[in-house]
């Protein structure tokens, strides 16, 4: 299985709340789901889709887009998605894994636009106290 092509059609971002200067609990909901697959050729499908992160009641950022699936089961993934909306557990993890890779980096950016949050956790540098100088080592900087 490989997909390729995946590109964004529509952008749609928006915050609700104008001031966001004191703190708040956010959370923030992924959601991707395929809303086209059919096939284009043998062993090849065209698949569409949206992806949305739900910032709660400060805002949304949604995509649109879409990509080519190939694999010797296209067409009979895009007859059982086309006649019960679904697809084997397998594949559809594969499928909206990729389109979390491929969406969450672009709504970093678009997020940052905004002045939302970032849609990922961020990591955090800690330090331990009372531990001796030999076993703590500082942050690595590279």
């Amino acid at each position: 299985m490989k997909i390729k092509n995946m590109e964004i059609r529509a952008i749609e971002a928006r915050r609700y709340i104008k001031d966001l200067s004191r703190p708040m609990n956010i959370r923030i909901d992924h959601n991707s789901s395929v809303t086209l697959f059919s096939v284009v050729e043998k062993n090849v499908a065209n698949v569409e889709f949206e992806y949305t992160a739900s910032f709660g009641p400060v805002g949304i950022i949604k995509f649109e887009g879409g990509f080519i699936y190939e694999g010797n089961d296209a067409e009979e993934i895009a007859k059982k998605w086309q006649s019960k909306k679904n697809m084997p557990n397998e594949v559809a993890s594969q499928i909206h894994t990729a389109i979390l890779h491929f969406c969450v980096p672009e709504a970093v950016f678009i997020a940052r636009e905004l002045k939302l949050p970032p849609p990922i956790p961020l990591p955090q540098v800690k330090f331990e106290a009372g531990k001796g100088k030999k076993d703590m080592f500082g942050p690595e900087v590279v």
